[in-house]
C-alpha cells in the first residue's frame, strides 16, 4: 500500500511507503533490506506511465522502521496510507512469507525468506499494490521472469534452482532471486486509474492485520 502524489510540473508520480516491522525475528539489518530491495527494484526500469494523455515518472520512495514495541490497537487503528505492517520471524505456517490479499498494508515475513537478493520483499510489495500471480506460470522461452511470477514458475534452465534439472521435478522451477521488476509490472498498476485529490491518491487498501507469532498459535 501506498500513498501516490502527483508532481505536475516535474511530470513524476511518486509512491509513499513508509515499511514498519515488528516480531521477534525483526531487526535493523531485515528492516533496511526489505526497504532497499523494494525501492531498488521497483525503481529500476524508470517507468513511464500517461495520466490523461500526460507522460509521468514512476518513482518509488520507500522508507522503514523497526518498531519492537508495536501493540495490535495502533495497528488496527491506523489510518496513513502509506504505512504497511509486516510481522518478521523464523517461523510461519506454510513456510512461506505472505500479505493479507490483494491491495493491502499488512502481512507476515519469514525469515529464511529475507537473504540478501531473495525478491521475497518486492513481491510482496507488488501484491500490496493490487497485483495478482499471473494465470500462466510456465514461462519457458521468455527470459528473465518478471517480479510477480511465485515458486513453482516453470522458466528457462538458467533462471532455475538448478540449471541440470528438468522443468517441473524438484530444483527445476524458478529460483526467486532471478526475478525483476520490469516496466510492464508498473503498468500493471494502473495508477492512472487512481481517484486523485489535491494531487494525492491512495494505491492499494487498508488491512491494518495484527499478526501474532505462528509459534504460540495452535
Amino acid at each position: 500500500m501506498g500513498e501516490a502524489e502527483l508532481d505536475r510540473l516535474h511530470q513524476v508520480i511518486t509512491i509513499h511507503s513508509h515499511i514498519i516491522t515488528y516480531g521477534d525475528a525483526a531487526d535493523e539489518k531485515y528492516t533496511e533490506n526489505i526497504r532497499y530491495e523494494i525501492e531498488t527494484m521497483w525503481n529500476e526500469p524508470q517507468a513511464i506511465i500517461s495520466i490523461r494523455g500526460i507522460d509521468y515518472r514512476v518513482v518509488f520512495k520507500i522508507t522503514a522502521e523497526l518498531k519492537t514495541d508495536i501493540d495490535e490497537m495502533e495497528v488496527i487503528s491506523n489510518t496513513d496510507p502509506k504505512n504497511n505492517y509486516f510481522r518478521i520471524e523464523d517461523y510461519a505456517h506454510g513456510n512461506i512469507s505472505f500479505v493479507d490479499g490483494l491491495g493491502c498494508n499488512s502481512g507476515y515475513f519469514k525469515t529464511e525468506n529475507l537473504y540478501t537478493g531473495s525478491t521475497t520483499a518486492a513481491h510482496e510489495y507488488g501484491h500490496t499494490l493490487g497485483l495478482e500471480h499471473p494465470a500462466d506460470i510456465d514461462y519457458r522461452g521468455k527470459g528473465v521472469p518478471r517480479i510477480m511470477y511465485p515458486r513453482g514458475t516453470l522458466v528457462d534452465p538458467q533462471f532455475q534452482y538448478d540449471p541440470t534439472k528438468p522443468a517441473g521435478v524438484t530444483g527445476g522451477t524458478m529460483h526467486p532471486m532471478y526475478r525483476k521488476v520490469f516496466a510492464e509490472d508498473v503498468e500493471d498498476l494502473r495508477l492512472d486509474r487512481l481517484k486523485f485529490k489535491n494531487d494525492k491518491a491512495i494505491a492499494g487498501e487498508f488491512t491494518n492485520v495484527f499478526h501474532y507469532n505462528h509459534n504460540n498459535i495452535v
